[in-house]
């Protein structure tokens, strides 16, 4: 089998939840962090700053401005740095990845802000129980190596009434719509990613990981299934994307 070959079964499989996909996740990420935000912007078509600003505002962090708050699967810190610059907004962001190479891009974006890097796999986060006065994972959740484990451990971290958030790639309910959607992400979507970061593999596991991953009611009811109350969600961009939400019971 030739190298590329193995490289794109490598991506299917850890896309598809396969036993190599927390290596694979960790590794493409910190190869393609120095073009990560580019990318983000240029596939998205902006729409992803939108999304980003929305799921800060679904957290609700006006009601414990003073309270650390975590950004999970931090990537390069758009989210924390972007709460941390609201206004009236007095804590701070411990903002957890795995993949060093991302915190790393973006620690431009976190100078003179209560921004925290640490790298720290979701599933095993350094925080104590119930000390989260909010927490929020964007585009994230969906390389969970186990969806489940990783929403209790969320779940955990939570202080009582803080709301965690999560916002994720979801497929369009509409049918002329999921076909534009798939036409763009399988053919169009790979191509520009390999073009601008050079990496084989890693915007082919992004189509195959969001066709694998749980539609948005399925995701809110795990987040019941994680102890979550409250639980709902939004759907943005005719689909493309939802913002969930629950809140740690009180």
């Amino acid at each position: 089998m030739s190298s590329a070959l193995a490289e794109r079964e490598e991506a299917l499989d850890a896309a598809a939840g396969g036993a190599s996909k927390r290596s694979y996740v960790r590794r493409i990420f910190s190869e393609i962090a120095p073009s990560y935000d580019l990318l983000n912007h240029l596939l998205s078509a902006n729409l992803d700053r939108g999304w980003r600003r929305a799921a800060i505002d679904a957290l609700r962090w006006e009601q414990r401005p003073a309270g650390t708050f975590l950004d999970v699967c931090a990537g390069t810190m758009d989210v924390g740095a972007e709460l941390a610059a609201r206004p009236g907004f007095r804590g701070a962001v411990v903002c957890a990845d795995f993949a060093e190479p991302m915190l790393r891009s973006g620690l431009a974006k976190t100078h003179g802000a209560k921004v925290s890097p640490v790298v720290a796999d979701a599933l095993r986060l350094p925080v104590r129980t119930g000390a989260g006065a909010g927490a929020l994972v964007a585009f994230g959740v969906r390389n969970f190596e186990d969806l489940d484990a990783g929403l209790r451990e969320l779940a955990r971290v939570l202080a009582p009434g803080a709301r965690l958030v999560i916002l994720e790639c979801a497929e369009p309910p509409s049918a002329a719509v999921r076909a534009l959607y798939h036409l763009y992400f399988r053919r169009v979507l790979p191509l520009i990613g390999r073009l601008v970061s050079g990496h084989r593999t890693a915007y082919r596991y992004l189509p195959v990981s969001v066709a694998s991953f749980p539609q948005p009611e399925e995701l809110a009811a795990r987040l019941r299934a994680a102890g979550l109350t409250d639980v709902g969600f939004r759907r943005l961009a005719l689909g493309t994307a939802a913002i969930h939400w629950g809140m740690r019971a009180a």
